[in-house]
């Protein structure tokens, strides 16, 4: 018999919930340790949208990377997320920054193609994304192609060096990966002689400081990003449970549009 207690320690084992940063709220969410899960999905997020799957699907339990819980909540009404989980017996763990500091990242570069060298920097002891040397020399264009082929993105927004005469031309050969939001860090990459930083999130002000600096920076959007998640959980936690279903939720999607 699997209970929801040890899936939350196995996944303390390989990405310990002692790595997460001071504001997560990672862990049993909902729920109680001792309940018996026989099938669970897998998502980014828990949605309405995925309840609503969980229990025409029988399933016990929602792993997510992110918080269903992040901030502090004063009542619990039924037609939220928080209150259907509760209604329908369902249980919550979420693995978030811990994830981000021991494994995100380094599944990141695999899917693109890269190889870590060391972390863009660390915070409170945990490491903070990956520094990657390209095999061959590319441009701001050229990158932010391959990152979206590689992701399966729709649309990858990044500041276009040709665009500035003085970094016309300007070949990007060491990167930075921070998967979701990570744009903050880009003086952080900067710093360790990267010439492009790969992230999700990012804001009008970073595209132009980086821009001017001669820097490049490529959103890659917060769930492409982090959307390889799903797969290797299920991977990862259905061979340790064989008596449990894992499953990626059909409804787990990025529910953002756009028009290309």
């Amino acid at each position: 018999m699997t209970t929801v207690k040890d899936i939350y320690n196995y996944i303390n084992e390989i990405a310990p919930y002692t790595l997460q940063e001071s504001y997560d709220n990672s862990g049993l969410c909902v729920g109680n340790g001792s309940t018996e899960i026989t099938k669970a999905l897998i998502a980014l997020d828990v949605t309405k949208d995925i309840i609503n799957e969980a229990k025409e699907k029988g399933a016990q339990l929602i792993i997510t990377h992110h918080p269903v819980i992040f901030r502090a909540i004063k009542a619990v009404d039924p037609e939220t997320v928080v209150g259907m989980l509760l209604v329908n017996g369902i249980g919550s763990i979420s693995a978030h920054t811990n994830f981000d500091s021991a494994l995100m990242n380094d599944i990141l570069c695999k899917q693109l193609g890269l190889v870590p060298v060391e972390p863009v920097c660390e915070e409170n002891g945990a490491p903070i994304g990956c520094v990657c040397a390209l095999e061959k020399e590319m441009t701001a264009k050229e990158l932010a192609k391959h990152i979206k082929s590689s992701l399966g993105n729709v649309v990858v927004r990044y500041n276009d060096l040709d665009k500035t005469t003085q970094y016309e031309g300007r070949k990007i050969t060491k990167v930075g990966v921070c998967s979701g939001s990570g744009a903050g860090f880009w003086r952080d990459a900067q710093a360790k002689g990267c010439d492009a930083l790969i992230t999700g999130d990012v804001k009008h002000d970073v595209f132009i400081d980086a821009q001017n600096d001669g820097f490049c920076v490529i959103d890659a959007g917060h769930f492409h990003t982090e959307n390889i998640f799903c797969e290797y959980m299920q991977l990862e936690l259905s061979e340790q449970f064989r008596d449990v279903e894992f499953e990626v939720a059909k409804n787990n999607c990025d529910v953002v549009s756009y028009r290309v």
